[in-house]
């Protein structure tokens, strides 16, 4: 039996601002996870590529609002952080 991923832990070392800030981050990253352990089977974020991330921004967002968009960006940005990746996306 192996222990679920903690996505609030993973990203606390890069976390910042306010509670309910932070607690937008966690959420966001854990349908981000979601998507991509569901399409690509890679369950944990050491195993995601640029592509990866890519696809979620571009097929699962395309229907969302520019605001939503911006704010799953800005979460993608804290996991590229710290997973010390240099990816780069735009809206």
């Amino acid at each position: 039996m192996s222990k679920k991923f903690d996505m609030e832990l993973f990203l606390a070392a890069v976390l910042t601002g306010s509670h309910a800030t932070r607690q937008r981050h966690v959420r966001q990253a854990k349908i981000i996870q979601a998507e991509i352990a569901e399409r690509w089977l890679q369950e944990t974020p050491w195993g995601w590529q640029r592509k990866h991330v890519a696809w979620f921004l571009e097929h699962r967002m395309s229907h969302r609002s520019e605001a939503t968009r911006y704010y799953y960006l800005l979460t993608v940005r804290l996991l590229a952080r710290r997973l010390d990746k240099s990816w780069v996306f735009y809206l």
